[in-house]
């Protein structure tokens, strides 16, 4: 077996980041050209806007409930053949969604295909460790920044383009010849050393509990649900979480890997990202109704003042990547996590009728702040993990990320909640200031890493 023990040769090395970079790109793009579309789907399904709203939710649910058991997957069995089955159900799923004509067929659909995004986003940067020489693994890093952020970044503008000229299952069936593509050039990834043990079902299982659960209770909080529901979703979390957590103690490799939270860099990691993405979200879903509700802003307008963000990202990105080769996380991610708080501290403090320029630099600085963390600390994350279990460090770099966003989102939805009296711009200023907040938790947490 050809397995790479410190990277892939320069030009198979490209054509293997381009086969992450299509995969990718297309599980990125189809959470957010959904987003836009939903009232669409909702009026040619005949079905009310806040049930189309699970055309979104099916695919983040599934994504979020099956990362940990795809990395373990990959661990077991290889990184390339779990990616390779999770672009098959991907892109198979994809051709799904744009044929079928009713919403529980589409939910379906969704699942089946935010489990083949999970199958992609849990071993993608184990593939990367695996694609760049020790020495380089921050430009992999940078590279798989600057994808998801240009993705993220395209995506209502992907989607509002396809709208103008074709229906909305075109937005899906875009992915199957994108899909085709990266299938052809699979070959190119590496082949990985395999763990000795066994796929653990019962751990599978109280993991999927676990993450529902999580989503439920944070949904009943966030979005309205009754105490005695919140109180209910939020005890059963406990229990189930504890025996899930309890059983992971007890195995060699445990399917959320809480052994390598024993490791300091591992931890400190994790967390600051869970709490870097927690104001990142905070912002995304803030931000508008600051906007239109302060600002008189459009909703066109609003989506273009927000490009700055990830467009930043997605700049810098490369550049802090390769600086990730040089320099401590610790430090670069200490100063980029600071630029993002001042950053979201100052579009909190917005003008009440800003300028395009108020807005568009304040978002560029939060973004360059961001970008600055990112790829450091995912390549630190994925470096405190030995190499046979990159699969369990990749997925819970990606656990950390949509943990962080749906705390976040939640979290959005809490301070709407508690400032209903004062008004949308008093709810959204508090969010955005709570998600300062916990970025400046993150810088404090990132420069802990320093002299680890």
């Amino acid at each position: 077996m050809n397995e790479t023990m410190d990277g892939l040769p320069a030009p198979q090395r490209r054509l293997a980041m381009l086969t992450l970079g299509l995969a990718i790109s297309v599980s990125v793009l189809s959470s957010s050209v959904a987003n836009v579309a939903l009232p669409t789907i909702a009026r040619d399904l005949a079905v009310t806007p806040a049930a189309s709203v699970w055309v979104v939710n099916a695919f983040q649910i599934a994504v979020m409930v099956a990362l940990l058991p795809c990395s373990s997957l990959g661990d077991i069995y290889g990184y390339r053949r779990v990616y390779g089955v999770g672009l098959v159900v991907f892109t198979l799923a994809s051709l799904a969604c744009a044929l079928v004509h009713t919403l529980p067929l589409m939910i379906v659909a969704r699942v089946v295909q935010g489990l083949g995004g999970a199958g992609l986003m849990s071993v993608n940067t184990a593939l990367v460790r695996f694609i760049f020489p020790r020495a380089q693994l921050g430009r992999g890093m940078g590279f798989n920044a600057l994808v998801v952020a240009s993705s993220s970044a395209m995506g209502p503008t992907i989607a509002a383009g396809v709208l103008s000229v074709a229906s909305w299952p075109y937005l899906f069936a875009i992915n199957v010849p994108i899909g085709l593509a990266a299938l052809a050039l699979l070959g190119n990834l590496p082949l990985t050393p395999r763990a000795r043990h066994r796929f653990d079902l019962p751990s599978a299982a109280l993991n999927a509990a676990t993450f529902g659960l999580l989503i439920a209770t944070l949904d009943a909080i966030g979005y309205g649900g009754g105490s005695l529901l919140a109180l209910g979703e939020f005890v059963a979390l406990l229990v189930v979480g504890g025996i899930f957590v309890r059983r992971m103690l007890l195995i060699p490799a445990p399917m959320l890997p809480v052994d390598l939270f024993r490791r300091p860099v591992f931890a400190l990691s994790v967390a600051s990202s869970v709490c870097c993405f927690i104001g990142q979200s905070s912002a995304y879903v803030a931000i508008p109704f600051l906007m239109q509700s302060v600002g008189g802003i459009s909703e066109a307008s609003t989506g273009l003042l927000m490009t700055p963000w990830p467009a930043t990202i997605a700049v810098i990105a490369p550049f802090s990547g390769r600086l990730s080769d040089r320099f401590s996380a610790g430090l670069l991610g200490g100063v980029g996590l600071t630029i993002m708080t001042i950053g979201m501290l100052l579009i909190g403090f917005m003008p009440a009728h800003p300028q395009w320029w108020d807005v568009a630099w304040r978002m560029a600085l939060s973004g360059a702040g961001f970008s600055l963390f990112q790829a450091p600390n995912n390549r630190l994350l994925i470096s405190a993990v030995p190499r046979e279990r990159s699969g369990a460090g990749s997925g819970m770099l990606s656990t950390s990320r949509l943990l962080g966003q749906a705390v976040g989102a939640a979290m959005v939805a809490i301070c709407f909640t508690l400032n209903q009296g004062a008004g949308i711009a008093q709810g959204a200023t508090v969010a955005i200031f709570t998600g300062a907040g916990f970025a400046a938790v993150a810088t404090v947490l990132s420069c802990l890493r320093l002299g680890r």
